[in-house]
């Protein structure tokens, strides 16, 4: 599929860089547009060139992939530190790429979808509750609480350790120090880390483009993080959650009482296997219904 090399300035003057991608036949009219985000501490080249191809190739639709601030291509404020998640900065960056897509003359500006995975899942939930700009929501195995997440996530001891570890961090940069850094992942359940189970450190680890990395204050913020606060406000906007049965990660029974909460029109994908099997076994069968629903709704 065609695929353009993009950039575009955030509300606070931050470029982010990504690629925009269009059917391989040509249309003299504007199409649709996908927006499409990573997970946590992911990058595009980690599977997000793959499905875009897919959507592009499936549907008369273009779809618009792009790094978060501070990982990978994209830029970063000067004074911030890279592999930094900012939850509320990356739901903002999402909106300015939704007005970038509009400002295209290739673009529909009155049918914009999002799509998001994992942390980015928890994003779509956001972004599509509070900008009505949004005709289409795609929520996959999502974060719906990241205090309840990170209390699933930690091991005994652990809490305590972190709310020192932050309590640490901040007094360093307020002294002017750099930011405290920790794994992403790491295979030692005992060691502090973002991730500790093993089946995110086999997946993330596994790519050679990917920097298993995150600033100390990203656990604060992650676990500050209530996306699905306001997901009865998605309607009317479409919404397709896919859940896993398994996922240990974003935890199952949590996105599924999230789902109950939302309004209609809403549609629940629940598929078998682990939190990353929408990457892997899963991935034909995640895919083939968020064509179908995208046909169905951001076409219609």
């Amino acid at each position: 599929m065609p695929r353009e090399d993009i950039a575009f300035q955030t509300s606070d003057n931050v470029t982010l860089r990504g690629w925009f991608y269009t059917p391989e036949a040509s249309s003299t009219t504007p199409l649709p547009c996908l927006v499409i985000t990573h997970g946590f501490s992911a990058v595009k080249e980690m599977n997000l060139d793959v499905l875009a191809a897919r959507f592009t190739c499936s549907l008369p639709i273009s779809c618009l992939v792009y790094d978060h601030r501070g990982f990978g291509a994209s830029d970063n404020q000067p004074s911030a530190p890279r592999q930094e998640i900012i939850p509320s900065l990356q739901c903002s960056d999402i909106s300015d790429a939704i007005t970038y897509a509009q400002g295209r003359e290739d673009v529909n500006k009155e049918k914009i979808g999002i799509w998001g995975t994992a942390l980015s899942g928890g994003h779509a939930l956001y972004v599509g509750a509070v900008d009505r700009r949004v005709k289409a929501v795609l929520s996959q195995v999502p974060v719906v609480s990241g205090w309840e997440n990170a209390q699933r996530l930690a091991r005994p001891g652990n809490v305590a350790e972190l709310n020192h570890l932050f309590q640490e961090d901040r007094l360093a940069r307020a002294a002017g120090k750099p930011a405290g850094t920790i794994p992403a992942v790491d295979l030692n359940p005992l060691a502090i880390s973002a991730l500790s189970l093993p089946e995110a450190y086999e997946w993330l680890a596994g790519y050679s483009l990917y920097k298993n990395e995150v600033t100390v204050k990203t656990i604060e913020e992650f676990r500050a993080y209530n996306p699905s606060a306001n997901i009865h406000h998605i309607s009317p906007t479409p919404l397709l959650m896919t859940v896993v049965e398994n996922d240990d990660l974003m935890p199952t029974d949590l996105a599924l009482a999230a789902y109950a909460r939302a309004l209609e029109p809403k549609e629940l994908q629940l598929l078998p296997g682990s939190h990353f099997s929408v990457f892997g076994p899963n991935f034909e069968k995640t895919v083939e219904r968020q064509v179908d629903f995208l046909k169905r709704t951001l076409l219609a």
